[in-house]
């Protein structure tokens, strides 16, 4: 019994970490999209959020979390969770005309 609570609590914390991740990264690609790109149409962007979605791995490895054992259905996710929260982040900055200089 406790055994089983300890491998559900491992994997809700894996889960809760790749999706905090995932999400962080989205907003944080869509604050450097919005520096980066001239644009809406500016193809800047879209290498901005492919990079944020690539990085992530190396960063998962680093804390502790063990991609080997990913699914496509994992890889997935995660360039969704990237590219939804980006996508909407983006957005609402565009929307707004928030100008962001670094």
């Amino acid at each position: 019994m406790a055994t089983d609570t300890a491998d559900k609590r491992a994997a809700h914390l894996r889960g809760l970490t790749v999706t905090m991740l995932a999400c962080v990264a989205g907003i944080g690609a869509a604050v450097v999209s919005q520096a980066l790109a001239a644009s809406a149409t500016d193809t800047t962007a879209l290498y901005v959020v492919v990079g944020a979605i690539a990085v992530q791995f190396p960063i998962l490895q680093v804390v502790g979390i063990d991609v080997n054992d990913f699914s496509t259905k994992d890889y997935l996710y995660v360039a969704f969770m990237t590219f939804s929260l980006w996508f909407v982040s983006w957005g609402v900055l565009l929307t707004a005309g928030t100008p962001i200089n670094f």
